[in-house]
């Protein structure tokens, strides 16, 4: 500021947001409560407008709060930088900082997509969806085994000498602590999937039994069945995905000084100097491409949980320009989020987002069928861990292609913004750490939350007191609605409700401002910063996308062309793997490491040593 009288745009925009919270709240919290005393006043567009002016304006206070103490984040920025600049500068980056051919081939590629989809829709989509069937089909073998050796390359990583190298170097320290460094990278990785599918992917697996266990569907062992899948699927192996992308790039970012790209896995064989290469640019091109797709798909995909959540409370449809409300007011919050930076907007927010979903699961342990929860899910988690390695690798039903191969291709169209988030972070961390962390603290957060979640909805649909199936049918098999019965049939059922709603929000928005950042990122020529232009040039696209697919109901389809990009980066992982390990044995070869088993046994000598010099006093 030019003087002590100035007014910061910042303080004036969240004193205007935290007015909107406040006042929007007051309504929100009486009609969500008190139902009845409001009765049939509002319209479902009102009470959808309200609700998304309320979690909106309470989550763009958090991003646009200032905060005094950026001079700590400023090693952190270099990498996840912003630049600033007044209205005509903004709009010249849009043009001239952006590398022409990563800007404009996923520009061109969407919008050819959906220029297809208006003009001849069926053979869009049959042509789309006979491409991803036929590489799920044939991949799907080669894919099971390369998330089978993500695991074991992470495990090595983790238990073995080379988890003991710092990133950055012995003498740095980490930016954020433990808790927020977790934060970021569980809540940027999972987005909403996790609230979408929690309560209704066992009950998939409950009504059509995984093959391999070959259980009648809707039986007592199908219950144990569904839970072991569910935990499976969003468990170490889907998480693995990420970190075999971002170790790999983390490493030559700090060690090597390449710049913090997807491409940046080639360093082992192309060196840091020919990271311009064409080959370069097509992964980035890539990762910008599956990002948007991965992304834009989720946002539609909430969005109808969302819409279907303010019905089921109110009785009222939202109408057809509901999922435009939403979108658009769920992109205002994610890109003024991206554009606070990383640590304002983004740290926040997801900070909020863990604690709600901590709070949220242990309520719902608490008032749910906890005896069913707990033992179901302890026999569970025996079961997932004894029938792990043989489940990796079974193949050969269309059971398995639609579930396990399309997830795992899923999660690899996720990895590089998710890949290259975890390699910003994690400066002044040990790789142990960091798989630790971005794999085991993650996978465990997720298990837990699909055990009581998962246990919640099968009790609940195997008992009878809600037929959450039979709810799902009527929506035409949506699994939007799966979530709101099962809430509704337990107490405290409208707090429950209106948790689950704000973490739908909360949980997008923080996967979506990391992923527009990360996509400004790679975008962007080498070397230059992304500015806030760019930053809501990326963001608006998704918004785009996600639009286009729910209003041209492409939106299988969409997820079919992300999931393309999946199969790519399954291939890339194998090259990043191969070539850490060689740019690890060559340059970390003749250092000292040590691994967890090595400290565990030099521990061990000196606690034999301590009772041989202060033997116990027998004589008292």
């Amino acid at each position: 500021m030019s003087g002590t009288d100035a007014v910061d745009p910042a303080e004036s925009l969240a004193g205007l947001l935290l007015w909107l919270f406040i006042g929007s709240g007051a309504v929100v919290l009486v009609g969500f409560f008190f139902p009845s005393f409001v009765g049939g006043a509002l319209g479902g567009q009102t009470w959808l407008l309200l609700s998304l002016t309320f979690f909106g304006s309470g989550l763009g206070y958090l991003a646009a709060l200032p905060y005094e103490g950026i001079e700590r984040f400023s090693r952190t920025s270099s990498l996840l930088r912003i630049r600033r600049g007044n209205v005509r500068a903004l709009l010249s980056d849009v043009v001239f900082a952006h590398d022409p051919v990563v800007l404009g081939l996923p520009l061109l590629v969407f919008s050819a997509y959906f220029g297809l989809q208006v003009l001849v829709p069926p053979a869009t989509t049959a042509a789309v969806e006979t491409l991803s069937s036929g590489l799920l089909e044939g991949f799907g073998l080669p894919l099971l085994v390369i998330v089978l050796l993500a695991v074991g390359f992470c495990a090595a990583l983790l238990f073995g000498p080379w988890g003991d190298i710092k990133l950055g170097g012995d003498d740095v320290d980490p930016t954020y602590t433990y808790p927020t460094y977790f934060a970021l990278i569980f809540t940027a990785g999972i987005a909403a999937g996790i609230v979408f599918w929690g309560p209704a992917e066992a009950l998939f697996h409950y009504q059509q039994p995984p093959p391999y266990f070959d259980v009648a569907p809707q039986s007592d062992a199908a219950i144990g069945a569904a839970l072991v899948y569910a935990l499976f699927h969003w468990g170490v192996s889907a998480w693995s995905a990420y970190a075999v992308i971002g170790i790999p790039i983390a490493y030559y970012v700090f060690e090597r000084g390449a710049p913090l790209r997807v491409s940046s896995i080639l360093t082992p064989f192309v060196g840091v100097d020919g990271l311009d290469s064409a080959w370069s640019r097509l992964v980035d091109t890539l990762a910008v491409f599956a990002t948007i797709g991965g992304v834009a798909t989720s946002i539609a995909l909430v969005s109808q949980q969302f819409l279907a959540g303010v019905e089921f409370q109110w009785g009222v449809p939202p109408g057809g320009i509901g999922p435009i409300l939403f979108v658009s007011g769920l992109a205002a919050v994610y890109v003024l989020s991206s554009v606070s930076g990383l640590h304002r907007g983004i740290r926040r927010i997801a900070g909020l987002t863990v604690v709600l979903f901590g709070l949220f699961a242990l309520l719902l342990l608490v008032v749910g069928p906890r005896s069913f929860v707990v033992d179901r899910g302890t026999d569970a988690a025996g079961a997932y861990l004894v029938h792990f390695l043989p489940i990796s690798l079974y193949s050969g039903s269309s059971w398995v292609t639609n579930w396990t191969v399309w997830n795992w291709a899923w999660w690899f169209s996720w990895a590089p913004f998710a890949g290259t988030f975890l390699a910003a972070l994690s400066r002044g961390r040990r790789i142990r750490t960091v798989v630790f962390t971005s794999v085991g603290a993650t996978s465990a957060a997720t298990g837990v939350w699909f055990l009581v979640f998962g246990g919640t909805s099968l009790s609940i649909q195997s008992s009878g007191r809600a037929d959450v199936l039979a709810a799902i049918a009527d929506r035409g098999g949506s699994e939007a609605v799966a979530g709101f019965p099962i809430l509704s049939a337990l107490p405290l059922g409208e707090l429950l409700m209106f948790l689950f709603l704000a973490l739908i929000v909360v949980f997008m928005v923080t996967s979506a401002d990391t992923a527009t950042l990360i996509v400004a990122i790679l975008a962007s020529q080498r070397g230059v910063a992304p500015s806030r232009g760019s930053i809501i040039l990326w963001g608006g696209f998704q918004a785009a996308v996600a639009l286009a697919v729910i209003l041209l109901g492409g939106g299988e389809t969409l997820q079919a062309l992300a999931v393309l990009t999946g199969a790519p980066f399954a291939v890339l992982a194998l090259l990043a793997m191969g070539g850490l390990v060689l740019a690890l044995s060559r340059e970390e070869g003749g250092k000292e490491h040590t691994s967890i088993v090595r400290l565990i046994l030099r521990r061990l000598p000196n606690v034999q040593a301590h009772h041989d010099i202060e033997p116990p006093d027998r004589k008292k």
